[in-house]
């Protein structure tokens, strides 16, 4: 079991992270572990990814319709606040990272950071975990693919642009609402919008591939943001682009509607029909049908995302260019 922090590090005492508001009434606790393995190994079809890397477990940025949620019951915690106040800290990721790489069953497959909880929430600028996994990455010539909200990926530039030129490296900014406004009511405490288009800014100048990940899609709420917010990506620099129908399972349903009920009460109702309706009704999706929708509504969201893709010159998830043989393990001169 995780073990508790007694005096957490404060994540704002630092010149990485700026103050994003008002603390949160829940309390921040903690913890750290040491974990028995750092990769993931994907085997749904709804995800483009096979390994993923995740060096912590909830996450700080409290969006109300986070997937991840459910997973920290596994913990005997909740899927509320505590997914979002009780985190915990995986201190060893970056030596299981390399012990990994020093399999010789590994073959430099690329690997996503954020297939779960985001690598940059505020507690990064203390552990910095995520730095040193991608250091281990870029020193092993390994793929990797960033998605997350945390402008705090500027910090990381440098081992990025290395990453970029050695290997591959592509990082999508997440930003779902064009408007300070529509992502402080679901996504309170994840960098503001404005940060997230200029931390595509400085990553694109710096040689790195970027994209924007327009997710969650929710219809009746941001899907009128989608040209906005395609068009100042790209003006930043994004080359790529995707989206994803918001997927509300298990309890993330009830966190997701009691908030969107507080914070946006006269149009709950009519994001809640749509989504029924790109749903056909259900409540949760189907496996292998989870990051998109059906019927006519669904399609006219789709088309409108493409159609500015197109327009934008901006590929896909399916267009990025997947390098899988620069993997190196130091010392080496030809893969092993």
């Amino acid at each position: 079991m995780p073990r508790p922090v007694d005096n957490p590090p404060n994540p704002w005492a630092t010149e990485h992270v700026e103050w994003l508001g008002e603390p949160p009434d829940a309390q921040l606790a903690v913890h750290e572990e040491e974990a028995k393995s750092i990769l993931s190994e994907n085997e749904s079809p709804d995800l483009p990814f096979r390994w993923s890397l995740n060096p912590y477990r909830g996450c700080y940025h409290g969006c109300s319709y986070c997937y991840a949620r459910p997973s920290h019951q596994w913990l005997g915690w909740g899927a509320g606040t505590d997914f979002e106040r009780r985190l915990v800290v995986k201190t060893n990721a970056a030596a299981l990272l390399r012990k990994a790489f020093a399999r010789r069953s590994w073959r430099g497959e690329r690997i996503a950071f954020s297939g779960v909880t985001d690598c940059y929430q505020p507690l990064e600028a203390t552990y910095g975990l995520t730095r040193a996994c991608l250091e281990t990455c870029l020193a092993h010539r390994n793929p990797v693919v960033v998605i997350t909200k945390g402008a705090l990926v500027r910090r990381d530039i440098d081992v990025l642009a290395g990453l970029a030129r050695e290997a591959h490296a592509i990082v999508y900014l997440s930003i779902p609402f064009a408007t300070e406004e529509g992502a402080r009511a679901l996504e309170p405490w994840a960098s503001p919008v404005a940060q997230r288009f200029e931390a595509i800014a400085e990553l694109s100048a710096a040689g790195v591939t970027t994209g924007v990940s327009l997710s969650p899609l929710v219809p009746g709420l941001n899907d009128a943001d989608v040209p906005e917010i395609l068009e100042r990506a790209r003006d930043a620099g994004a080359t790529h682009a995707f989206q994803i129908l918001l997927r509300l399972p298990a309890e993330v349903d009830g966190v997701f509607r009691a908030r969107l009920r507080e914070a946006l009460p006269l149009r709950a109702a009519r994001v809640e029909s749509a989504l029924a309706e790109m749903r056909e009704g259900q409540r949760g999706a189907r496996f292998g049908e989870r990051m998109v929708g059906a019927g006519q509504r669904w399609k006219a969201v789709a088309d409108l995302f493409d159609l500015h893709c197109r327009r934008l010159g901006m590929g896909s998830r399916e267009t990025e260019a997947r390098a899988v043989d620069t993997f190196r393990r130091p010392g080496e001169l030809f893969p092993g």
